[in-house]
């Protein structure tokens, strides 16, 4: 079994964690997720930074500008991914990424590099299925997998085309729009989910919008795992806490919002 396989098999709801690499800057960012690990998280999704993140909320448009602002380049990402790796053997890592920094670094290049750091995957957001082959034949010969995103608006035909194969996990967006907080999660989720988990060959993490034990269990009720992103980035971008702070932060916010569900 690869890590995510393994990782979803035990039995429990599965903590995916998101942060932005380089937020602020590169070394209070992996002390940062270092607090995200300490409470449970069992994934991580690292994010890319990149100027024009048309599919996140201010919130972690904020933490990509942030980062680039001081200095962030895309080959920090592994330098991180690969300290995270070496402290943790278990951890699930996922790099979360627009298709443009992979492409201004070479596909090739990016995924020979992603290997040797000890990611597990790559979501690319704005990468459609019609276009996944351009991509996923580089990726799966550097024994890197795909998290494929499903919609609300995504049929049940086309779900079982995107998932087809999945050796990782789908990635379920449980709000129409962009990333952010919400305060409760849409009435029709459990529904959407469980159509989604009988059509799907992989488990289901339901993302967007959690940031509280009761968003965590609505979410769980139906999904695998859950996917906590811009309620951590919240933390990052808090200019009044030290590094330190932020640390304990992140690993109370894990511990709080992972562990309702478990």
């Amino acid at each position: 079994m690869n890590r995510f396989e393994n990782i979803f098999s035990k039995g429990k709801k599965v903590a995916v964690g998101y942060a932005t690499a380089g937020c602020p800057e590169t070394e209070s960012s992996l002390e940062f997720m270092r607090g995200m690990i300490e409470g449970g998280t069992d994934i991580l999704e690292l994010g890319v930074p990149f100027s024009d993140p048309t599919a996140d909320g201010p919130v972690i448009q904020q933490s990509s500008q942030t980062a680039l602002r001081n200095g962030f380049t895309i080959e920090k990402v592994f330098e991180i991914a690969s300290t995270l790796r070496a402290e943790n053997p278990d951890l699930g890592i996922v790099l979360f990424s627009y298709y443009n920094p992979i492409l201004f670094l070479g596909l090739e290049n990016f995924a020979e590099r992603a290997e040797k750091a000890g990611v597990d995957g790559v979501l690319v957001v704005d990468v459609p299925f019609e276009e996944r082959s351009e991509i996923e034949p580089v990726l799966k010969k550097h024994g890197l997998e795909i998290i494929p995103l499903v919609s609300p608006a995504t049929g049940i035909e086309r779900i079982r085309k995107i998932t087809e194969g999945c050796r990782s996990f789908v990635y379920y967006i449980t709000v129409r729009g962009v990333t952010g907080t919400r305060s409760q999660m849409p009435e029709d989720l459990l529904q959407k989910l469980t159509q989604l988990r009988s059509a799907s060959p992989a488990p289901v993490a339901a993302g967007f919008g959690i940031s509280s034990p009761e968003t965590a269990r609505a979410a769980a009720e139906g999904a695998d795992g859950i996917v906590i992103g811009s309620a951590f980035v919240k933390i990052q971008l808090d200019t009044a806490l030290s590094t330190a702070e932020k640390r304990e932060k992140a690993r109370a916010l894990a511990e709080r919002c992972f562990g309702a569900v478990r």
